[in-house]
């Protein structure tokens, strides 16, 4: 029998790039923060409504912008965080495709959690869809919303490169053997 010859090499271990655990765990932190607070917002700006007005929300677009805009870039730092964090990664770009990645998939549980809320709704409203009162409040929303999406991305990205630790990597775990004193 020949016997095998073993070397001490170093090889590559080939994994992906991408650690979609830690990805996920970031996705899970933005949408409970997102939710919560959110649902906070709703009910402090809800309760200043006045439904009997003909324009019941007039006046709090702005605030609710705001709202939304701080909401969602602190809810993706903080899931970009934790993308970073627990991502096995060592440099900055990979914290940020982390990030990307992060939040692409925060985006789409957004729209399907508020498609899934817009369903539960009841009943339908009767304003025109040629309202100017709907278009307005359909125009603050969409500034709100791209504004929101555009500092969120780069709020993901942020935190998830600055969680990048800096990890040593030791390529012979070889201790010299001292002699017999």
């Amino acid at each position: 029998m020949a016997a095998a010859v073993i070397e001490n090499q170093n090889a590559a271990i080939l994994r992906s790039r991408i650690d979609w655990g830690a990805i996920w765990a970031g996705v899970f932190a933005f949408v409970a923060i997102w939710s919560v607070f959110g649902v906070l917002g709703t009910a402090i700006f809800a309760s200043a409504a006045n439904p009997n007005a003909a324009r019941p929300v007039s006046g709090m677009g702005w605030g609710m912008g705001i709202w939304a805009i701080v909401l969602t870039v602190i809810a993706m730092y903080v899931g970009g965080r934790v993308t970073g964090g627990l991502a096995a990664i060592v440099n900055r770009r990979d914290g940020v495709v982390h990030g990307l990645a992060m939040f692409g998939l925060s985006v789409m549980a957004t729209l399907v959690i508020v498609l899934l809320a817009g369903l539960a709704l009841p009943g339908s409203t009767t304003a025109s869809v040629h309202s100017p009162y709907l278009l307005d409040v359909a125009s603050g929303l969409g500034w709100a919303g791209f504004l929101s999406l555009f500092f969120g991305w780069l709020a993901a990205m942020g935190g998830a490169s600055s969680a990048v630790q800096t990890r040593t990597i030791v390529e012979n775990n070889v201790q010299p053997i001292r002699n017999a004193a």
